[in-house]
């Protein structure tokens, strides 16, 4: 005889119960299980002192009326104090992309001058030919970079280098330096990107940018 299901697991923690509820069954089935478990089989922990609850929902996506089903499940408890309810739903964006931190400067990098940051770089404006700009991370350029862009200079060949026109003098990532732009075989490098594959740097248009970051 197969084992029963439990679509409602309670675990005490320190501060409290848990309550993780299956994210792969119907809702119903989930808040039948939970009333019933509060209302026959776990009716010791619904006297004494208040108890903090915590409810995960795993990868569910509730809705606020749903939660609000679960709270009202869960309040007719008058010992059961509800702090959250969670569910493991990453925002959109992070699977888009991912970046934990980016910095924003803007201006001019001119010819003799040299803009050095740590971590990820936006920078908005142009790097002009004799002009340089290097980070540690990744740079993403909104203008033209016409000078030199070294990107993981502390030796991270997982960085990119991205400009909206992208004519450099020289490409650096970590000790990788790309061919000269006149060899890339791109008449028109409007909004393309260079990265390390195979310890050899290539180019590519931003808009498939997504593609690498999605192996990352």
């Amino acid at each position: 005889m197969a084992a029963v299901k439990h679509h409602v697991t309670i675990k005490g923690v320190k501060d409290g119960l848990v309550f993780l509820l299956d994210d792969t069954c119907e809702f119903g089935e989930v808040l039948s299980e939970l009333q019933h478990k509060l209302e026959k089989t776990h009716q010791q922990i619904l006297t004494g002192p208040i108890i903090h609850v915590h409810v995960k929902l795993g990868k569910r996506a509730a809705s606020d009326v749903e939660k609000e089903q679960i709270r009202s499940i869960i309040s007719q408890k008058g010992n059961l104090l509800i702090q959250s309810i969670e569910s493991q739903i990453a925002d959109p964006m992070e699977s888009v992309f991912h970046m934990p931190e980016i910095k924003l400067v803007r201006g001019i990098v001119r010819s003799g001058q040299t803009l050095t940051e740590e971590g990820n770089l936006l920078f908005l404006g142009d790097v002009n030919p004799g002009g340089s700009i290097i980070s540690s991370g990744s740079i993403y350029i909104m203008g033209s970079l016409r000078g030199l862009a070294h990107a993981g200079f502390d030796g991270d060949e997982s960085t990119v280098i991205a400009a909206s026109h992208l004519r450099p003098t020289q490409l650096r990532i970590a000790s990788v330096i790309s061919r000269p732009p006149d060899e890339w075989g791109i008449n028109e490098a409007f909004m393309e990107y260079a990265y390390v594959k195979n310890g050899k740097m290539e180019i590519d248009k931003i808009h498939h940018m997504h593609k690498m970051v999605a192996k990352q």
